[in-house]
């Protein structure tokens, strides 16, 4: 309530000075152009917000400031009487009725004693024709074979305190019959209902509303160009990956994807993120090692696929100890599936070294044993043959001793 009081009391602060002591003032901070431009329609009324005033609202205390406008292209400041066609109410810039010369850059100057800051806006001002008409229309989407509601935009300057305001709508220049069922426009609302929006409903549309000022009655007119999208039909989703298990080594960088796969079903309605022990990636992870990739949405052979990464940078101990899940969520399912981080098995010469160790220990075993068999077979050989020698020599000496 304390907040609601100071915003009262800051936007009533807004005041406009005698048109006779205004001066272009100087040394004025220019913000910039505003980025949207007004197009209006000539023989209506226009009122132009200053753009910058929600900085000012912004600010934890504001004092009196001043509030002027002027054309770019005029030195002289708008005045704040309602006797001119241009003037300014409430640090609005009203132009009633517009014609097209109003076209052009106007600048809202903000003031105080200690600070000045400028910002401009452009507006421009058509012709009542159909060649204008895409310029001056507002887009606005529905989906097939629901019900929606179409908005006449930008009437809350013409609006206020108005309960019994009443807005007639057109389609394709033809006035909507009340006595159809299938659209509704109820007095005092902004909005027509469309019930069983079909691809005939696409078209352009026209809200018209009477604005009464001084005597004088004015058509306020703002066009809707409205586009029918397919109804967006979703399916159950299948996360296809990760694996339960993904092994890495300590320190390296890891990224491991969660794919779901929707075939026909709609990108737009299913989330999928990613969970470290029941919390979410950037709870758990506030120093930025782990996170989450960009959401990814594709299709492969006329099926829809999405996809999130998840990015560790390095990995760590820790992370082997962590339950990761990747969720995925839309209103006809909700699933989830757990994966765990492994470290891969390192190689090591000593451990394999080990049977191969063996192998050489058994083949220099047998070798060992061959030749040492081989060697005790040529010892038994040599001994044999020397005998068998001796034998021979003493033969004949017993021949020549029977002589």
């Amino acid at each position: 309530m304390f907040f609601l009081y100071l915003l009262i009391m800051d936007v009533s602060a807004f005041t406009i000075q005698p048109e006779g002591h205004m001066v272009v003032p100087e040394n004025c901070q220019f913000r910039g152009k505003h980025f949207k431009t007004s197009f209006k329609v000539e023989g209506e009324p226009v009122v132009l917000r200053c753009p910058q005033v929600w900085y000012w609202l912004g600010a934890s205390a504001i004092p009196h400031v001043n509030l002027t406008w002027r054309k770019n292209d005029s030195v002289k400041v708008v005045p704040g009487k309602e006797e001119t066609r241009v003037w300014v109410q409430d640090g609005a810039l009203w132009i009633l009725p517009a014609m097209q010369e109003d076209s052009g850059t106007y600048i809202c100057t903000v003031r105080n004693i200690s600070y000045c800051d400028e910002m401009s806006i452009e507006l421009r001002v058509f012709g009542k024709t159909e060649a204008s008409l895409p310029v001056l229309s507002y887009p606005q989407i529905l989906t097939f074979s629901t019900s929606g509601s179409l908005v006449c935009p930008e009437l809350s300057e013409f609006t206020h305190n108005k309960t019994d305001m009443k807005i007639h709508w057109y389609k394709d220049s033809v006035l909507l019959d009340p006595d159809n069922k299938k659209f509704l426009s109820v007095k005092g609302m902004t909005r027509l209902l469309i019930h069983n929006v079909s691809v005939e409903d696409a078209g352009y549309y026209s809200c018209v509303m009477i604005f009464a000022h001084q005597g004088m009655r004015y058509n306020i007119t703002r066009n809707i160009k409205l586009r029918i999208n397919k109804k967006e039909e979703e399916t159950i989703p299948v996360i296809i990956s990760p694996h339960q298990t993904i092994l890495t080594s300590l320190g390296s960088r890891l990224t491991i994807p969660c794919k779901v796969f929707l075939g026909a079903g709609t990108h737009s309605t299913t989330m999928l993120w990613w969970m470290a022990n029941n919390t979410s990636i950037d709870n758990a992870y506030q120093d930025g090692r782990v996170t989450e990739g960009q959401r990814l949405e594709y299709s492969e052979n006329n099926k829809n696929y999405i996809e999130v990464l998840l990015i560790f940078d390095p990995v760590i101990r820790e992370d082997l100890t962590t339950d990761f899940k990747c969720v995925v969520h839309n209103t006809l399912s909700f699933q989830m599936l757990h994966t765990a981080v492994k470290e891969v098995a390192t190689f090591s010469w000593g451990i394999a070294l080990i049977p191969l160790s063996l192998v050489f220990f058994v083949l220099g075993g047998m070798w060992m044993h061959r030749w040492y068999k081989h060697r005790t077979g040529k010892a038994c050989g040599l001994t044999t043959l020397k005998t068998d020698h001796q034998d021979f020599q003493s033969y004949p000496s017993k021949i020549k001793e029977i002589k």
